[in-house]
């Protein structure tokens, strides 16, 4: 199925009824039937609590459910099944949009009760995937963060967040916003089928160089790393990033929870058959024999030979092309003064 990451609809463990095939029937649906459709969803607030001690963020913050970005390796499709839909192609094809996201995000931040503390942008699902240069929510999203002085991180593999660059560089210049460009591979025929509607791979790389010309911390995420697809390519990608401008990188070896498992197998199984069972094998190899890996401090870089040879090649291409990486800090201390009401002649000052 062109244009798409899913080539499946997993069924939906919530929902009363089950798709069913029969013996005697077949169903197809052709490739242009599958549209995307975008449905109104309304949220009672839009920043969440991160409680998982191996994520490195307190809060997150999405303006949109489901991903026309079509990863197939995405965590977030686990997510759309409690919307009603399936983690499969109804994921990349059903996206929930909360337009009153700003006002939420505005009503929070105007709260006595709120505590700043660094808030991700785009934590499960893109914030800046294809309809949203025609919604503009994100971009809202950053002029009320930009109005509140509040730090925020953003993670994309889209270049639309350059349509944002003149608000992202006056946050830059106070140290409120860092940037996470998403790449894993430097194989366009690799990315179209693994990541299908995202920017190209040139085009990402254009994206860290003119955000680091901006003055934007641009921080590199080489991942996921997939054993057996895209693990050689660790050196030319951090080779790569680095000449663009990126200021650190890390990486995050692939996992396959829930039904990411199935809707990954079938994938590589139709896309890359005489290597499927070896990709899948050595994924297997850094979880402990499964496709899924939940455990904390480990499911992010895994276990065993395999996992430790992707680590040993990932420092040694850092220590040679980022050999002094830059750890962002964010300031916090300019929140409570923008929120503060101006009501003395000393606010004014």
């Amino acid at each position: 199925m062109k244009g798409r990451g899913a080539q499946i609809n997993t069924d939906n463990p919530f929902a009363k009824h089950r798709a069913a095939t029969h013996p005697d029937l077949t169903f197809s649906v052709p490739d242009a039937e599958v549209k995307t459709e975008y449905l109104e969803t309304h949220p009672k607030t839009i920043i969440n609590k991160v409680d998982s001690p191996d994520i490195g963020l307190e809060y997150s913050m999405n303006p949109y459910q489901g991903c026309e970005h079509g990863c197939v390796y995405c965590y977030a499709r686990n997510t759309h099944p409690y919307w009603g839909y399936s983690a499969g192609i109804d994921f990349e094809s059903k996206i929930l949009v909360k337009r009153e996201a700003p006002q939420l995000l505005a009503q929070k931040l105007s709260s006595p009760k709120w505590v700043v503390a660094p808030i991700m942008l785009s934590g499960n699902t893109d914030c800046y995937q294809p309809i949203e240069s025609k919604l503009k929510i994100t971009r809202q999203i950053l002029e009320v963060l930009d109005r509140f002085q509040h730090p925020v991180g953003i993670i994309t593999k889209s270049a639309l967040i350059l349509r944002d660059i003149d608000i992202l560089s006056r946050m830059a210049e106070k140290k409120l916003v860092s940037v996470a460009i998403s790449i894993n591979t430097l194989d366009e025929s690799l990315r179209r089928q693994l990541e299908p509607r995202t920017a190209s791979i040139p085009r990402r790389l254009q994206v860290i160089d003119e955000l680091s010309k901006a003055g934007i911390h641009v921080h590199a995420m080489l991942a996921p790393v997939i054993p057996g697809l895209n693990d050689h390519e660790l050196m030319d990608l951090m080779a790569a990033v680095s000449g663009a401008g990126a200021k650190n990188a890390g990486y995050i070896t692939v996992r396959l929870n829930g039904d990411v498992g199935p809707i990954f197998t079938d994938w590589v199984h139709k896309k890359y058959k005489d290597r499927a069972d070896r990709i899948l094998n050595r994924i297997m190899d850094t979880h402990g024999g499964q496709l899924n890996d939940s455990r904390s401090g480990i499911r992010m870089k895994g276990e065993g030979k395999y996992a430790e040879m992707i680590s040993a090649q990932f420092q040694l291409a850092l220590k040679r092309h980022l050999p002094e990486p830059v750890h962002f800090e964010y300031d916090l201390n300019l929140f409570e003064r923008a929120r503060k009401p101006q009501t003395s002649l000393f606010d004014l000052l």
